[in-house]
C-alpha cells in the first residue's frame, strides 16, 4: 500500500454536500456516549488513526470507549471519510487528531459535528520538511519519537479529565504509567546507539518520517524522499543516498512497510550497506500482526534500527 502524504484529493461536490448533510442530521439524532455496541454509557472518544487509538486507550483505561476512524493498515494522509464514518463520529463526545497537517481531510470531516476536538501533538517542537513541494511545512510524524508521545499522553489525559472529571485521577495515573514505558524505549535506544561508532549513528530510510526520532536519539538522518509521493524516486535522490552511505560507511539502511523497497535496494547494492529491515510508521497491524500496539511498533522500529546499525540484523553477513 502506498502512502501519499499531504495530498488533498478533489472530492466531488455532491459527496461533500452529502457528508455535511449527514453530519448535521446525525448529530441531531445520534446519542453521544452510545459507544460501538450501542449500549455502553461510557463517553466515546474518536481518533483519526489506529496509532492514536491505541495510545488513547492506554490513557483512557476502562472509563472511555475509544475508536479509530481509519482501520489497521489504512492510508491516513489522503483518507476520504465515508458516510459511515460520519455516522460513527456523530456518537463521539471527543475527537482526537494528530495535527501538524497530517489529516488534510479532517477539517471537512468535523464540520457540523458537536464533539470537541483536540490536537494531541500540542507542545511538540515541530521539525519542518526540508525539501520538495512541502518544504517549510511541519513534518507530521511526531509520534515516531517516544519522547513526543509522552506529550501526546499528557494532552490526552488532560482532555479526558475535562470530558470526564470524576475519573481525572485515573487518566493521569494511566498516562504516567504509559510514559514510563515510553521512556524505557527511549532510553534503550539512546543507550544502544551510544555503543556504536559515531558514523554508524545514522538512520537512512525511504521516507523522511523519522525526523523526530533521529533528533531525540542523536542520530543523523538521511532519506531518499522527504514525503511519500506517487512517482518513483528520482535518480538524483538515489545517488544522494548512495553517496551519504558510502561517505559515512553506514552499515545498514531501512525502508517503511507502506512503500516499495526497490529504491533502497539500489542504495544497498551500490553502497554495500545491508537492507536491514522493515520499519512501521502510519498504522498498526491487525491484532495477530507484527505491530498491534504503538509500543510494539516503536519497539520493533528501535530494535530493528539498533540491530541493523550494530551489524546484527537477521540478514547481516
Amino acid at each position: 500500500m502506498r502512502t501519499t502524504s499531504f495530498r488533498i484529493p478533489r472530492r466531488p461536490r455532491l459527496l461533500t454536500a452529502m457528508l455535511a448533510a449527514s453530519a448535521l442530521a446525525l448529530t441531531a439524532c445520534g446519542g453521544a456516549g452510545a459507544g460501538a455496541d450501542g449500549g455502553s454509557d461510557r463517553p466515546v472518544v474518536l481518533t483519526t488513526f489506529t496509532v492514536l487509538q491505541d495510545i488513547a486507550q492506554n490513557v483512557a483505561g476502562e472509563h472511555l470507549t475509544v475508536e479509530s476512524i481509519t482501520k489497521a493498515g489504512a492510508e491516513i494522509h489522503g483518507y476520504e471519510p465515508t458516510p459511515g464514518d460520519i455516522k460513527n463520529a456523530a456518537k463521539a463526545d471527543l475527537i482526537l487528531d494528530n495535527g501538524l497537517n497530517l489529516e488534510a481531510w479532517f477539517a471537512k470531516f468535523v464540520q457540523g459535528l458537536d464533539a470537541k476536538h483536540v490536537e494531541v501533538s500540542a507542545g511538540v517542537e515541530p521539525i519542518d520538511i526540508a525539501a520538495d513541494a512541502y518544504a517549510g511545512k511541519p513534518n507530521p510524524h511526531a509520534w515516531m519519537s517516544p519522547a513526543n508521545v509522552q506529550k501526546y499522553a499528557d494532552n490526552m489525559a488532560n482532555a479526558f479529565a475535562e470530558l470526564d472529571p470524576q475519573n481525572a485521577d485515573a487518566y493521569r495515573a494511566n498516562a504516567a504509567a504509559y510514559k514510563t514505558e515510553l521512556q524505557k524505549v527511549q532510553d534503550e535506544l539512546t543507550t544502544g546507539l551510544a555503543k556504536l561508532p559515531r558514523n554508524h549513528r545514522a538512520l537512512v530510510t525511504c521516507e523522511g518520517a523519522f525526523s523526530y526520532l533521529t533528533r531525540d536519539a542523536g542520530l543523523t538522518e538521511k532519506y531518499i524522499w522527504p514525503v511519500n509521493a506517487e512517482q518513483q524516486a528520482t535518480p538524483q535522490q538515489i545517488t544522494s543516498a548512495i553517496e551519504f552511505v558510502r561517505a559515512n560507511r553506514v552499515p545498514a539502511v531501512f525502508c517503511e512497510s507502506t512503500v516499495s523497497h526497490a529504491p533502497m535496494e539500489q542504495v544497498a547494492a551500490a553502497s554495500g550497506a545491508e537492507l536491514a529491515g522493515v520499519l512501521y510508521v502510519d498504522s498498526l497491524s491487525e491484532a495477530d500482526g507484527p505491530v498491534p500496539t504503538y509500543l510494539d511498533l516503536i519497539r520493533h522500529d528501535t530494535e530493528t534500527i539498533l540491530a541493523g546499525l550494530a551489524g546484527n540484523s537477521p540478514g547481516a553477513k
